[in-house]
């Protein structure tokens, strides 16, 4: 049980800029992490084990990628008890993203916007960063999640996700390509079908490389947007399939804006999430679904601010569920409540 209630923290962060209240934790998190203090917000691990794509997962409550870029705070965050976490996304060169600010509050709709942009340090670092942490060690599944640089064309991209893939697979439970993001220009456009293809199929070639060299296979995830219609869904279905790809993450941020743009800051550009891309995403999980079969990895992702969130998840069709804008309105306490709901859901 955490000593320190969330609700005391929150009015604090809430009174920063998004992005300052956002590094001011990490920060926190990070000179914490491995040391009694950590104790102040941690929780202990609910046990509800589940095995997919050749891992066992501790329990099915992950943190989405996004929100530890670096991957400088993995034994932190594991601290909240999460079955798995996700960081990223990493970029081969160190870029700063895109113009500030580029994080906005929609506290009325629980959600975010962020054109954040791949901002990290970089893969050099990042991987330093993944080999202090002791989360894989102590039984977490650890996620890490690629993409390509602002600056390389659309057209190298390939280039940017298999020197990231080379480099992260290692160190990596699995490794997660992110085509999805609405804050790098064109990246979204890899979803389509020859694209898509093209690039699956040389990540395909290039991890049979890496699990020979290794001696390991390691499982791949193609992290997909919520702004997708069913026949583009069952296109890309068809192509991870083709390319033997082990899973996917459904979803990332919507650039919808239906539900907020009357809000202050609901106009603004960049993806959304939260509570608003709540039904976009599981729309997307039970087109997967149906199109994959019974037996193929979802792992869901969008506004999941509850339990009962999370079970709504697993009832369209995910496996496994991951959080983000959700720890930050809830605080970790989310990630208890919501690993309970899915441990009773499968008794």
């Amino acid at each position: 049980m955490a000593l320190l209630p969330y609700a005391l923290a929150r009015p604090f962060l809430f009174g920063l800029d998004p992005e300052q209240a956002h590094e001011i934790t990490l920060g926190a998190l990070a000179r914490v992490q491995r040391s009694p203090l950590a104790c102040l917000y941690g929780q202990a691990r609910v046990s509800d084990p589940v095995s997919l794509a050749g891992l066992r997962f501790p329990n099915r409550i992950g943190l989405a990628a996004g929100l530890d870029k670096n991957g400088r705070c993995i034994d932190g965050l594991a601290a909240m008890g999460f079955g798995f976490i996700e960081v990223g996304t990493v970029t081969p060169k160190a870029q700063p993203g895109n113009p500030k600010p580029r994080m906005f509050r929609l506290p009325e709709a629980d959600a975010l916007i962020n054109r954040l942009g791949f901002n990290n340090d970089g893969l050099d670092s990042f991987i330093a960063n993944v080999t202090r942490a002791r989360f894989r060690g102590d039984g977490g599944i650890l996620g890490l999640n690629i993409g390509k640089n602002a600056s390389t064309p659309i057209e190298r991209a390939v280039d940017d996700y298999l020197i990231c893939l080379a480099g992260v697979y290692p160190h990596a439970d699995y490794v997660t390509v992110n085509i999805s993001s609405p804050n790098t220009q064109n990246l979204r456009s890899l979803q389509s079908d020859a694209a898509l293809d093209a690039l699956l199929g040389a990540i395909a070639d290039r991890r049979e490389a890496l699990a020979a060299q290794h001696q390991r296979r390691v499982p791949v995830f193609v992290k997909i947007a919520p702004d997708l219609e069913e026949g583009q869904v069952a296109v890309i279905a068809a192509t991870l399939q083709k390319n033997a790809i082990d899973g996917v993450i459904a979803t990332n941020t919507t650039i919808a804006r239906d539900a907020v743009r009357h809000l202050t800051h609901g106009a603004e550009t960049g993806g959304l999430s939260g509570r608003p891309v709540f039904e976009a995403s599981n729309r997307v999980i039970r087109a997967l679904r149906a199109a994959l079969g019974p037996a193929y990895p979802i792992i869901g992702v969008g506004g999941v601010m509850s339990g009962d969130d999370a079970r709504v998840k697993l009832e369209a069709g995910a496996n496994l569920v991951q959080i983000y804008t959700g720890l930050i309105y809830r605080g970790p306490a989310l990630v208890r409540d919501a690993a309970l709901a899915l441990k009773q859901t499968s008794v």
